[in-house]
């Protein structure tokens, strides 16, 4: 066996792909590409896009920051809130502000991106899936439907089954993110939540086909919890049945937990309606990859196990 440098792209936004991130940055072998959401409707990064009619910094700033040379020093400032200064700049982080300030500088977000990756002398690139504004959408199983991240995962938490989603208005991708799609080794989805994080960046128009030229796996990584009540008896085989539909390819492998925190943390989350992912029944030729990636009382995959798990996953496939 001769190691090389594999090129993966990591597929998701939130909280969940800066954590996958920040533990595959370690590994010399990899060379990474965020594919970032861009559809965040939320907090800071929602009022910036409101306010100023930016793209939604958020998702893109902290997958920088977890690539970043000196990634603690980097969050400590740039995820610091601004003080009630001034009221327009109020709440703010700083780093959404840069961000946004460069975009509205350079008049080009990929441009501000590539910017902010210098500032920080990131390992790894980060690409936003596309630079046109658009909402995410949903139609729940009762015939209802609302608009934007921030309704339907709130629609999700009441009890409501998302039927479908989709982008309004529908949004391509970014030609360089496309070549830099078809350059991939493999790809990584997850985690991240299931509806406003992982499934928009598959409705950019170009996604698929550029997924389609990549040879190598598609691994998905399943989340610890499921979201909301209106999530209930939901799987990770429904899961990978979802992406594999969305993508129009195979998921080759899926990497699920197995462990789990004392009760008085579990019954903390059931009070959110949010419970462990059950496993489910997976399509034929999908491998499971499990273990034990939840290790303390906050629902979030230890980094090192999970780096160490993909490079399982896909080293084994591509060596």
């Amino acid at each position: 066996m001769r190691l090389r440098q594999l090129n993966i792209g990591c597929f998701g936004g939130g909280t969940g792909l800066p954590s996958l991130l920040g533990g595959l940055k370690a590994n010399p072998w990899l060379r990474l590409n965020a594919v970032v959401t861009m559809f965040d409707s939320g907090g800071s990064s929602g009022q910036l896009r409101d306010e100023l009619g930016v793209l939604p910094p958020g998702d893109v700033l902290k997958c920088a920051l977890a690539l970043a040379r000196n990634e603690a020093e980097a969050r400590r400032v740039l995820l610091s809130r601004l003080p009630s200064i001034d009221s327009r700049l109020a709440g703010h982080t700083g780093g959404n502000l840069l961000l946004s300030m460069m975009e509205q500088y350079s008049g080009d977000f990929l441009s501000a991106v590539d910017g902010l990756q210098s500032l920080l002398g990131c390992t790894g690139h980060v690409w936003p899936v596309s630079c046109e504004p658009a909402s995410v959408c949903a139609e729940y199983s009762n015939g209802a439907q609302t608009r934007g991240e921030v309704e339907v995962d709130r629609g999700q938490s009441q009890g409501m089954f998302v039927k479908r989603t989709w982008l309004e208005p529908s949004v391509k991708i970014h030609p360089s993110v496309d070549a830099a799609i078809r350059r991939l080794d493999a790809v990584l989805i997850g985690p991240g939540s299931f509806y406003t994080s992982l499934m928009p960046i598959f409705l950019v128009e170009g996604v698929r086909d550029a997924l389609h030229e990549v040879k190598g796996p598609v691994v998905l990584i399943a989340n610890l919890l499921t979201e909301g009540s209106g999530m209930n008896g939901f799987t990770a085989g429904d899961a990978v049945r979802q992406i594999s539909e969305a993508i129009d390819r195979p998921i080759d492998v899926l990497v699920k937990n197995t462990a789990g925190p004392k009760g008085d943390v579990l019954d903390r989350y059931a009070a959110e309606h949010k419970r462990p992912l059950e496993l489910g029944s997976l399509p034929n030729g999908c491998e499971l990859l499990e273990g034990d990636f939840w290790l303390d009382d906050i629902a979030r995959h230890d980094r090192r196990r999970l780096a160490q798990a993909v490079w399982i996953a896909v080293g084994k496939r591509l060596l």
